[in-house]
């Protein structure tokens, strides 16, 4: 990703499952971008990811999504 970002930010495309994936993970879906808020542990190695605009998504054990993770430059 190419581009400005503020303050010491860094932003990379991780490719993430239900084990890794983290709060502020932004996730597209439908072709929209989506923040991950929060996160619910389920049965089977699951979770449901909980986005800013209200909505929700249950992540199976074994799915792989793409995600745009923003870390601190230290």
């Amino acid at each position: 990703m190419k581009g400005w970002t503020p303050s010491g930010l860094l932003a990379a495309h991780v490719e993430i499952t239900s084990a890794d994936v983290q709060r502020g993970d932004v996730i597209q879906v439908g072709g929209q971008p989506c923040r991950v808020v929060d996160l619910v542990q389920l049965p089977a190695g699951a979770k449901r990811l909980f986005f800013e605009s209200g909505e929700a998504l249950t992540m199976h054990a074994r799915s792989r999504l793409t995600a745009l993770r923003v870390t601190r430059k230290w």
